[in-house]
């Protein structure tokens, strides 16, 4: 009798620690993607595979190649533009032919929500003149994407020698809307995407595609992950479910 109850309790714990491991995620995914995918990929993370963790490092496009060279821990890249994720293959960081074009955006212009600006985004515009002693906020145009679209954008238009000087540098989109949105800079340049998500500020105008290089946000597997999930992601964020998503948080996505 005590040898059935023995086993039946054995029985039972090895039903336990089977469950157990089954509810937990079989393998562990990290992505490195483009400050201002923050809000719509938050909300994909919680609807992706089961059984799939995922860890998420937001930052901008430039900081997170750079980290991803030296060595950092990525299984998946999500870049705001094509420069960085050719600056990752050159150095054969990526895995070969993993790499998709999952989005697109647009880059607008911006001004807290209770500004009265009416300021036309047109060649040659008076945004310098607007600005009077403020700055205008964009990511660093320097080596953020975002920043060098909207330089292109300022450069196209003839305005960016008149600016150049009052420009205010941020690490990425996300804190150069910040910026605005707080009212410490009067304009500034940031995506379509970001400006959807930010009640404090208002949308000025939109910068013709024109202007700038085409908003290209491509993603891709790191060559030295041992994630075999990754992929898994990856496919799961071009499947229609989250297509549904992108585009309601502002981002457009290929046909």
């Amino acid at each position: 009798m005590f040898f059935l109850k023995k086993t039946a309790l054995c029985a039972c714990f090895l039903m336990l620690l089977s469950g157990l491991l089954h509810a937990q995620p079989r393998d562990f995914v990290t992505i490195y993607a483009a400050a201002s995918l923050k809000d719509a990929l938050d909300v994909l993370l919680k609807s992706q595979p089961a059984r799939v963790g995922v860890r998420a490092v937001y930052a901008g496009s430039s900081t997170l190649a750079r980290q991803i060279e030296h060595g950092a821990p990525a299984d998946l890249f999500i870049s705001a533009d094509l420069d960085w994720m050719d600056y990752l293959g050159k150095k054969e960081l990526l895995r070969p032919g993993s790499g998709v074009n999952l989005l697109s955006n647009r880059l607008v212009l911006i001004a807290p929500a209770s500004h009265s600006s009416t300021l036309v985004i047109k060649p040659g515009f008076p945004l310098a003149s607007a600005l009077g002693a403020g700055r205008l906020a964009m990511a660093d145009p320097a080596s953020v994407p975002a920043g060098k679209y909207g330089r292109s954008a300022l450069q196209t238009l003839g305005v960016w020698p008149d600016v150049a000087k009052k420009i205010a540098p941020a690490e990425n989109v996300r804190a150069a809307m910040l910026l605005v949105a707080r009212g410490e800079t009067p304009f500034g340049i940031v995506y379509a995407s970001d400006a959807m998500a930010e009640p404090r500020v208002k949308v000025l105008g939109e910068f013709p595609a024109a202007t700038h290089p085409p908003i290209v946000y491509p993603a891709a597997l790191i060559a030295a992950s041992r994630s075999s999930e990754a992929i898994t992601l990856l496919t799961f964020l071009q499947s229609a479910e989250a297509r549904v998503v992108w585009r309601q948080y502002g981002f457009g996505v290929p046909n």
